[in-house]
């Protein structure tokens, strides 16, 4: 086992390295470097929730960014598409489907137009968000999952399978979705306390979790049970994160009994000691690993801190390599992380995060120094596409699969808005969600057939509203251009 502590400059933070070894780590990302986004490049006026909940209150992806926004009488969150830089308009619609607040969001791997959200009113939904920007705040979820009997905390995607989402909230179950039957698929019991967090592996055929009984835990969904844990990986008493890396070890952040912040790297399959072990700083604030499968590097964030640490993680030790610290004035309310395919990939940039102040949202680019204008083959090598890899039922079955790659040599091209089909099994009972209780308006149950067609002339007028408002939006602009005497 590797313990060390934190460590200024470039190289490894740890225990010192042998005399007979080079003093200087060879890795293409030991120069990494983050920088601000310019002003023009910043999203103004945007006034971040102030709910205690430790998620990152943000989340993006190659076309939107989404952000838990302050909202009187209920819940909201914004939506912009990436491109819609500046100044927030103050009649901008919202996301507002939800009665309390917002907890946490999590956009789709495979639909870049679906989000899915969790509130303290005890639901998760999910949203799909169309290309063109609304004319009024979107109500209407696509489809609502009710299944807890508290607050809902967490919500994370299957990396790989079609449509299936998880679900952790204040009652301490898990609930693992089907939306695209409304259906719950698996239901978890096993933590006694309050999850902090849940992390898939790279297939998703387990997933880790972080409790207030102080245990990480390692869950087979599948077979409903508990495969692997380990009491107080960190000895403090307060929140632990903790992330599935590409070889299926385990990276955590946590607490020291001293309160000094701490990271640490486990072998599921050995519990008993870890990998490396890593001493950071005295500070409260929670830190949120970031990480990128493709280069191995996690990014740790901490609420409240005004700077962002990354390291690599490699097979030799001590296993787990400071490479810098990006700093800036401005302490952090919550933080985004662009998948791979967002990033650009002709300036050498490996990553990229959304940093949430009090009244903005700022880009974060992390590059490459290279001189080269080409395609840098080793930078890149093929990411997680959009994609699904398997089918809910498959994966339910017992099959899994690794994420579908693409290249990103020409850049990536976000595809045109696919829309979620939500096929409801048990249509005829009216608990679920609102599109159910059609079978009981009238105080008669419908026959099946006309209740799907019903179903289907709804979605077919759904669609045309869409449509239509897409449409008075371009006949706006014209006008307006026409008015301001551009044309």
């Amino acid at each position: 086992v590797i313990v060390g502590s934190f460590g200024g400059g470039h190289g490894s933070a740890g225990a010192a390295l042998p005399m007979s070894r080079s003093i200087v780590r060879q890795s293409k990302f030991r120069h990494v470097f983050g920088q601000a986004g310019k002003a023009e490049q910043c999203y103004d006026d945007i006034r971040v929730s102030k709910v205690t909940w430790d998620s990152s209150f943000c989340a993006v992806n190659p076309k939107f960014l989404a952000v838990i926004v302050e909202a009187s009488g209920g819940g909201a969150f914004l939506v912009l598409p990436l491109s819609k830089v500046g100044r927030l308009d103050k009649n901008h619609p919202l996301v507002i489907g939800h009665s309390g607040p917002v907890l946490d969001i999590d956009w789709c791997p495979h639909n870049d137009n679906i989000l899915a959200s969790c509130s303290e009113d005890c639901t998760a939904m999910v949203w799909q968000i169309p290309d063109h920007t609304p004319t009024r705040p979107m109500s209407e979820p696509i489809v609502v999952l009710e299944g807890h009997s508290k607050r809902v905390g967490i919500v994370s995607w299957h990396p790989t399978a079609r449509n299936i989402l998880l679900s952790a909230g204040s009652d301490n179950l898990i609930i693992i979705w089907n939306v695209g039957t409304g259906e719950p698929l698996i239901i978890m019991e096993d933590h006694p306390d309050l999850i902090y967090n849940v992390s898939w592996n790279r297939n998703g055929s387990l997933f880790c979790t972080t409790c207030k009984d102080r245990r990480l835990r390692v869950c087979d969904p599948r077979k409903r049970e508990v495969v692997a844990e380990r009491l107080a990986p960190h000895e403090g008493i307060r929140p632990m994160r903790a992330i599935f890396t590409r070889e299926g070890n385990i990276f955590t952040t946590g607490f020291t009994r001293m309160s000094q912040r701490e990271l640490g790297l486990w072998d599921p399959t050995n519990f008993e000691e870890p990998i490396a072990v890593l001493e950071l700083d005295t500070s409260n604030g929670v830190l949120l690993p970031y990480y990128d499968p493709d280069t191995n590097m996690v990014y740790l964030c901490g609420k409240g801190d005004s700077s962002i640490r990354y390291f690599e993680i490699t097979d030799e030790p001590p296993y787990v390599h400071y490479v810098s610290t990006f700093s800036s004035k401005e302490p952090q309310r919550g933080m985004g992380f662009m998948p791979k395919r967002g990033v650009d990939v002709s300036k050498c940039e490996i990553a990229r995060l959304y940093k949430l102040h009090e009244r903005k949202c700022e880009p974060i680019m992390m590059t490459v120094p290279r001189k080269s204008d080409l395609f840098q083959d080793d930078l890149y090598p093929d990411t997680a596409g959009p994609d699904p890899a398997i089918e809910p039922e498959d994966w339910l079955e017992g099959r899994d699969e690794d994420p579908i790659l693409v290249s990103l040599r020409d850049g990536y091209t976000p595809p045109k808005s696919r829309e979620l089909k939500v096929a409801k099994k048990n249509v005829l009972d009216s608990r679920a969600t609102p599109q159910r209780s059609l079978s009981s308006c009238d105080g008669t149950n419908l026959p099946p057939q006309l209740l799907e067609k019903l179903l289907e002339e709804i979605q077919n007028l759904k669609a045309t509203v869409l449509s239509q408002e897409k449409r008075i939006c371009d006949l706006e602009n014209k006008l307006s251009k026409y008015t301001n005497g551009t044309v």
